[in-house]
């Protein structure tokens, strides 16, 4: 009766069921990946993954290492360089007001 209602096919209820109880095929891949990403402190991507992957025999493709790091929730960390910043606080003595900003001139312009 749910099914009815619902619109959905009694084998494709049973399909998912099923697959729901199936154990994942990727699970030792998984565990792979997730050894790389933490063995290397978070800092590798899915490129350099696949890489070590490929070095321990697996085959794989790249889409897939960054499928799967992707559903694990394994985001590398991007280390930014540091901005460069001169400034170190105020340098040297500051000058005497001498003129205690009197700027009025006294001589009298040149006109033609």
């Amino acid at each position: 009766m749910l099914l009815d209602i619902a619109g959905i096919a009694r084998s494709t209820f049973f399909y998912h069921q099923a697959r729901l109880q199936a154990p994942d095929p990727q699970e030792a891949l998984k565990r792979a990946v997730t050894e790389i990403f933490k063995k290397n402190h978070g800092r590798y991507g899915h490129r350099r993954v696949h890489i070590e992957l490929a070095k321990q025999g697996w085959r794989t493709a790249k889409k897939t290492v960054l499928k799967l790091m992707r559903t694990l929730g394994l985001v590398c960390k991007v280390r930014r360089k540091k901005r460069y910043n001169s400034y170190r606080g105020e340098q040297g003595a500051v000058a005497p007001n001498v003129l205690n900003r009197d700027f009025e001139a006294t001589a009298r312009t040149r006109s033609g």
